[in-house]
């Protein structure tokens, strides 16, 4: 390891725009060593002074060659994870009815939406009971926490791959609930709803139009800060006795309503 970080370590996945953006600025808020991935680098410093509290490292999470030199590049500079967020996500090359959706486009989507997380969360779990097991960190509590979307649960018939994607985070975070409470690892699930994003750039009318018209109790967009402050509000143990949780963080969209 080339320097020892004192700080709690989260890596979150996909953060150089939208809600990965807002997450990780959160959290450096919070004085944690924010670590970023994504599959290209930042065109800008969007970490202005905090850069020694912040590194980023290129990784496409859909490769498995990428994620384990993600994986080896934390353990070589940083020595330790305590938070995944795994953020990172696509929405299909283009939007086409799930008559005629491609096997293209569902690959693409689900490698780096579902495959990838999946994978990586393994892999980084592995470390996380590694480090665990030393005991070399005081007060170690490691968490995980995955980004879906409110597309777990509502069907988007010319979008099917993503609300698929979503879905299986869904039964992902179960999964690694079920499995990590052992160790006491906890895991949740943010679900956000419309929120303002270079992903929701082209469809912003749209949106715009459905909240003027009540579809969010909440009638505004949310902020990628607002996910942010969730995560932050997890990964700091402000909700010990649960885990596998969802948290709705969609204006109110889950909600049924006559």
């Amino acid at each position: 390891m080339d320097e020892e970080i004192d700080q709690k370590v989260v890596l979150v996945t996909g953060g150089t725009q939208g809600i990965g953006l807002g997450i990780a600025h959160e959290f450096l808020s919070k004085n944690y060593y924010v670590i970023i991935c994504a599959r290209h680098e930042p065109k800008e410093n969007i970490f202005e002074n905090y850069e020694k509290s912040s590194m980023f490292i290129q990784c496409d999470i859909s490769s498995s060659e990428s994620r384990e030199n993600l994986i080896e590049t934390i353990k070589k500079n940083i020595g330790r994870i305590d938070v995944l967020v795994n953020n990172a996500g696509v929405a299909p090359p283009e939007r086409k009815d799930i008559l005629e959706a491609s096997e293209e486009d569902f690959e693409y989507v689900i490698k780096i939406n579902l495959q990838g997380p999946y994978f990586l969360t393994q892999q980084l779990v592995n470390f996380m009971i590694e480090l665990r097991l030393k005991g070399n960190i005081e007060n170690y509590h490691p968490s995980i926490i995955t980004i879906s979307s409110i597309s777990a649960f509502t069907s988007s018939t010319s979008r099917g791959e993503y609300c698929i994607s979503k879905a299986g985070l869904s039964m992902m975070t179960k999964l690694y609930a079920d499995r990590l409470a052992e160790y006491d690892f906890p895991v949740y699930e943010i679900q956000p709803g419309i929120i303002k994003t270079p992903m929701t750039n082209g469809v912003k009318s749209k949106y715009d139009k459905l909240i003027r018209e009540g579809i969010l109790p909440i009638k505004r967009w949310g902020d990628p800060k607002d996910i942010g402050k969730a995560a932050v509000t997890l990964a700091e143990g402000l909700i010990p006795y649960a885990t596998g949780q969802v948290l709705n963080l969609d204006g109110g969209f889950h909600i049924r309503r006559l």
